[in-house]
């Protein structure tokens, strides 16, 4: 005997709630949490004072020492980061070296002017072309023609 399935249609009972009443219980519970964040808070502040001094940590082993402008914090200083190395560098399968070598990243950027009109409009090349450029290639030139 082969077992039926019976699709059966989602009810259409009307809501409990209304949008208003879950508004107000999110804002209740916002302010809940809020409250409990602060009563919370003086604890954890003692608590990681209480380990900074145990353990004589400084502000630059805790990644505050390089402020920024404002106050705000920086990125660490370059000395500070370790240098990345290359896989083959550290001995890969095609690798015939045995001391590490920092590789150091190039970013490749904008480059110089490639293209340049009479009315001293340019354009490096890179993203979409601007409408001085279109307008002239429509208007008969090449970009040959406007090489710079």
């Amino acid at each position: 005997m082969k077992n039926r399935r019976t699709s059966a249609k989602p009810s259409m009972a009307e809501p409990t709630e209304t949008l208003k009443e879950i508004d107000q219980e999110i804002a209740r519970l916002k302010e809940r949490a809020a409250s409990i964040i602060a009563s919370e808070k003086a604890g954890v502040i003692e608590r990681i004072k209480e380990a900074i001094a145990y353990y004589s940590l400084t502000a630059a082993e805790l990644g505050l020492g390089a402020q920024g402008p404002a106050g705000k914090r920086g990125k660490s200083p370059k000395a500070a980061r370790p240098a990345k190395v290359s896989a083959r560098a550290v001995g890969d399968s095609a690798g015939a070296s045995s001391t590490a070598t920092p590789v150091k990243k190039t970013r490749a950027g904008a480059g110089g002017v490639k293209y340049k009109d009479d009315a001293g409009n340019s354009w490096s090349g890179f993203g979409p072309k601007p409408r001085w450029l279109t307008e002239a290639l429509a208007g008969g030139k090449t970009l040959d023609d406007l090489k710079a």
